[in-house]
């Protein structure tokens, strides 16, 4: 599948987390599931701290994740007897640069469209759920009671209207940052190393470019490991090992023909 599209060129957008920013609020779910009329995803106490979203899915595209870390919350409390750190982090679908969900897609229901997005066309969309196996952050999912695939559309609405999308609009803090990677990338790496000298050493900017993913369009600032985050350090699209696989099958089945001919003489 083809990770490009026929719409007219234009720069490729995204976002730029920055968790030190955020407040926890959660404005920006609301205002995803507002504006993307995305239905509710159930009221239950889950008793993970006061994250009852609990992850990406179908009804729920952007998660505010509540991390608590067992090291100093920052340089000014460095040697304090019971070091702990509170993190919020916004997470959405990363837009990837190469998508395991657009390649898996048998349908065509998704395509990159003009933006630079990855967008799920649900009227294409037939629910084999082929694109739920191949997301290496396990964004996309099912939605229940109508079964076919649902994920941040990076708002493709508002950006055809030239607005943020809601997420960003929403965010008081400014948290979330939204608009062409090129200039977000480098605000985000002076962002990093500003924190770096203020003695956040653990700081970093989570690109995933040296993986099959190939990058992804929603930049996100972490302090510590990603894997507190959920974020895997080097995802992997599955059809990354498509080309080997069939190699080494081809290399298997013309070593059992060349078995045959030798014992049987042919």
């Amino acid at each position: 599948m083809s990770q490009t599209s026929t719409a007219p060129a234009r720069p490729t957008t995204g976002f730029f987390t920055d968790p030190t920013l955020c407040i926890g609020c959660k404005a920006c779910e609301v205002a995803c599931k507002e504006w993307n009329q995305i239905p509710d995803d159930g009221f239950e106490w889950t008793g993970l701290s006061y994250d009852h979203t609990r992850s990406l899915g179908a009804s729920t595209w952007r998660h505010v994740l509540f991390v608590e870390q067992d090291r100093p919350a920052g340089p000014q409390v460095t040697g304090s007897e019971e070091p702990f750190r509170w993190v919020f982090l916004s997470d959405v679908c990363k837009h990837c640069t190469h998508a395991g969900c657009l390649e898996a897609c048998p349908t065509g229901a998704i395509i990159r469209n003009e933006f630079g997005a990855v967008y799920v066309q649900p009227d294409v969309c037939n629910g084999c759920g082929y694109c739920v196996v191949a997301c290496p952050f396990g964004v996309i999912g099912r939605r229940e009671g109508d079964g076919r695939a649902f994920k941040c559309t990076l708002c493709y609405d508002r950006q055809l209207g030239a607005l943020t999308p809601a997420c960003a609009k929403a965010c008081p803090t400014e948290a979330i940052r939204f608009g062409p990677l090129e200039e977000l990338r480098p605000y985000a790496e002076t962002r990093v190393a500003g924190l770096q000298a203020r003695g956040f050493t653990d700081a970093q900017l989570y690109t995933a470019e040296h993986t099959s993913v190939g990058g992804v369009h929603a930049l996100a600032l972490v302090l510590g490991e990603p894997e507190a985050y959920g974020l895997p350090p080097a995802p992997e699209v599955p059809t990354a090992y498509l080309k080997s696989s069939w190699t080494a099958a081809g290399l298997a089945g013309l070593a059992m023909i060349l078995a045959v001919v030798l014992a049987f003489g042919v």
